[in-house]
This record gives structure tokens, C-alpha cells and sequence, in this order.
């Protein structure tokens, strides 16, 4: 979730780096980071199929890190 930068920055990244298997949300009112916890970047949040929190840590992962969380789901 983008809301350090501005929009128009967010999708500078997304246009540069791309998302392919993360979606980019945007919330510049931060209250998505106040509520999960987050005070600063990188930052991952993984939910379920019904949106429930189940894991999350600072720090970057690699794809297989996060499979490997998600497959335990």
C-alpha cells in the first residue's frame, strides 16, 4: 500500500518496476498503515480469501518466502 509519495509517484514506480503478482493499493490518509501496525517501509501484510490479517513483517521477501507463507494458509 503506496502513501509515502505522492499518486503520481506511486505510478511511476508501478509503470517502471510493475506489479505483476502484487496489486498497488493507494491510501493517502494512512489509515490502512495505522491500522495493520506499520510504521515504515518496506512492509509486507498477507491476508486470506475473506480478507483476515495472517501474517506480517518489515523487510523486504522474496517471491519464495511468500509463497511459501501464503501455501501454508
Amino acid at each position: 500500500m503506496g502513501a509515502q509519495d505522492s499518486l503520481e509517484q506511486a505510478e511511476d514506480f508501478v509503470d517502471e518496476y510493475g506489479t505483476v503478482s502484487l496489486q498497488m493499493l493507494w491510501d493517502p490518509s494512512f489509515d490502512s498503515w495505522s491500522q495493520l501496525g506499520i510504521r515504515g517501509q518496506p512492509a509486507f501484510a498477507i491476508f486470506d480469501r475473506s480478507g483476515t490479517f495472517q501474517e506480517g513483517w518489515y523487510g523486504g521477501a522474496s517471491p519464495e518466502e511468500v509463497l511459501d507463507i501464503v501455501a501454508l494458509l
